[in-house]
């Protein structure tokens, strides 16, 4: 009896310790949302600051979007062969210490190269946010993984622009790099504490450079991997395009307050995160194809609304409605996408994870520094950005297999 009750509570034990490692998975993924979104409600006053213009200032979330992407290439590869916690212990390390230099910095071109380096080390724990997913889950579970890490990073996204519309009344621009440094010392607390290693050393690649070769070989053959990647980045670069050019279309078009800014915002990102939630319970009634096609249907949508409002001039009510649409296609695309790219690579999963993310994030950092072109009192180049992007996923999608 003692030995029964013994192993049950070892059972128990190993449960709740699965439990927190997937909320730290989880929680890996705010570094991508709030990193761009706490400080977009003082974008406007930063351009000022710093003696620089509309697409300067974007700029910097170019910079950050740029290492958020590249970061993955060489997070993922060497999370495969060395093991999760150690890196993202470095990696988050890493983004304490450059929020810290991005607020102490006194010119644009500083905070750009602090950014890019900032988005470099919150890139580790975007993958392994993926790629600790595909450790540890399969199937249903695996689709509801990451779901979850659609609905946190959608609550990340409404949180960081009220947040910042509020701290925006308090303090400078600096000081949001300041709350940064504090979120990046609360993840590391919990990975210290509760992330047990999850690839073991029997299941890490070998072979150094020439097996992560080996293995972009395959998955540029794979034409599922390859086309919902390609798809799931277009719908990106029209997410990111919408989140570059909304502190400038909302305060300076419509000339919102930043405290009103962060709710019309928060607004939005509550439907990302209704809608990932919502993607991630229809993937398992619906086909993931068909789940991933309704969020490229939606997110078009939003996107040709949008340019039917910046043609015709209409009220702020159809412009948040068709960020609205954009913000839920962004969210229902995500979850679907992700499982069907990662599905067949348990074995590499830190480089397939990698490759999807940096496809995402390049295309976002090409598209963000577009939506300023015309000037600060425009959103024409925003919804060209957007409707050009998504129509390349409509037209790319038909490709995907059928499998």
């Amino acid at each position: 009896m003692t030995r029964v009750l013994a192993e049950a509570s070892a059972d128990r034990r190993v449960a709740d310790a699965g439990r927190l490692i997937g909320f730290i998975l989880a929680v890996l993924t705010v570094f991508g949302p709030i990193s761009m979104d706490l400080y977009l409600p003082v974008l406007p006053a930063l351009t000022d600051d710093l003696g620089t213009t509309a697409s300067g200032a974007q700029l910097t979330m170019t910079a950050c979007l740029l290492g958020l992407a590249f970061g993955q290439v060489v997070a993922g590869p060497l999370s495969d062969r060395h093991g999760r916690r150690l890196l993202l212990i470095i990696g988050v390390s890493a983004f304490i210490v450059t929020s810290v230099l991005c607020a102490l910095s006194t010119s644009i071109v500083a905070l750009v190269l602090l950014r890019l380096i900032q988005g470099l080390a919150g890139a580790v724990g975007l993958v392994i946010a993926n790629a600790g997913g595909r450790d540890v889950y399969e199937g249903v579970r695996l689709t509801r993984h990451y779901s979850r890490i659609v609905v946190l990073s959608g609550l990340a996204a409404i949180v960081a622009p009220v947040l910042g519309g509020q701290l925006a009344e308090l303090f400078d621009w600096r000081g949001f790099f300041v709350v940064l440094a504090a979120v990046g010392a609360v993840v590391l607390v919990l990975v210290l504490v509760g992330y047990r290693e999850t690839l073991p050393p029997t299941h890490r690649v070998r072979g150094g450079f020439a097996a992560t070769a080996a293995h972009l070989g395959v998955l540029v053959r794979d034409r599922l991997f390859v086309v919902a990647t390609l798809v799931s980045s277009l719908t990106a670069a029209a997410y990111f395009a919408y989140l570059a050019g909304a502190a400038f279309v909302l305060q300076e078009i419509y000339a919102l307050t930043p405290g009103a800014f962060s709710l019309v915002f928060g607004l939005n990102a509550a439907g990302f995160a209704v809608f990932g939630f919502i993607a991630g319970r229809l993937s398992e009634s619906w086909s993931e194809r068909r789940v991933f096609a309704l969020g490229v249907v939606v997110i078009t949508a939003g996107a040709i609304g949008l340019l039917l409002v910046a043609l015709a001039a209409l009220p702020l009510a159809a412009t948040v409605l068709a960020f609205l649409a954009i913000a839920a296609g962004a969210a229902i695309v995500s979850p679907p996408s992700t499982s069907l790219a990662l599905r067949q690579y348990s074995e590499f999963a830190g480089t397939a994870s990698s490759i999807l993310g940096v496809a995402r994030f390049a295309a976002g950092a090409l598209a963000a520094p577009l939506v300023g072109l015309g000037g600060s009192l425009t959103m024409l180049p925003l919804a060209i950005v957007a409707v050009i992007s998504c129509l390349l996923a409509v037209a790319i999608f038909p490709v995907l297999p059928r499998r």
